[in-house]
């Protein structure tokens, strides 16, 4: 349930949502969906995305069924508020990838009145929460868990399981490189790792 326009609009502050999963889980397209019904409502928005992450463009944010939305590249979570001044709506994808001053970014954004959208990682490959995605969590009014299809079993994935030997923590990846597991999978792979 998303409230788009508050009941009491006195005491309005803005709010965070937080949008997660694993890899192949739509976090990116629900991002951009959100982004679209923003624009149909003639509100201002931007979206950032970490340098880092150029696997598709560097100025577009794009999903993996290839919806894509204009966007922003900043090397770091102090480059957002400067620029989002005159703007209703801050959307952030990859946040996993940012600083732990994120958080202290949404939530001011968030005090000032603007609606922060966040897409990210909740874990990284070894089933581990990931970077400032938790406390992000946690500090969000909304929080929404979007799920892969396992590839081993059809259940629900929560898992991005690396395919590659690397164990770098950030590997930029698609499916060459990373797969979505369900519990019962992803736990299979770490006995017989």
């Amino acid at each position: 349930m998303f409230l788009e326009n508050n009941v009491n609009h006195q005491d309005q502050l803005g709010w965070i949502e937080v949008i997660c999963g694993s890899m192949f889980s739509g976090k990116t397209e629900e991002l951009i969906r959100r982004l679209k019904r923003v624009s149909f409502a003639n509100q201002k928005a931007l979206i950032f995305k970490p340098v880092t992450d150029d696997r598709y463009s560097k100025n577009k944010v794009v999903s993996h069924d290839s919806k894509e939305i204009e966007s922003i590249s900043v090397h770091s979570s102090t480059e957002i508020e400067p620029l989002s001044k005159n703007v209703d709506v801050i959307a952030i994808d990859e946040a996993q990838f940012f600083d732990d001053n994120i958080v202290s970014v949404c939530n001011m954004l968030a005090n000032n009145g603007k609606r922060v959208i966040v897409a990210g990682l909740d874990m990284d490959f070894e089933g581990k929460p990931f970077g400032p995605m938790p406390s992000l969590m946690a500090t969000a009014e909304f929080v929404t868990k979007v799920h892969a299809i396992c590839t081993k079993t059809g259940n629900l994935a929560n898992f991005s399981h690396r395919i590659s030997k690397s164990k770098d923590l950030v590997l930029l990846g698609e499916r060459d490189e990373y797969q979505p597991l369900s519990r019962a999978a992803f736990n299979k792979y770490l006995k017989n790792d």
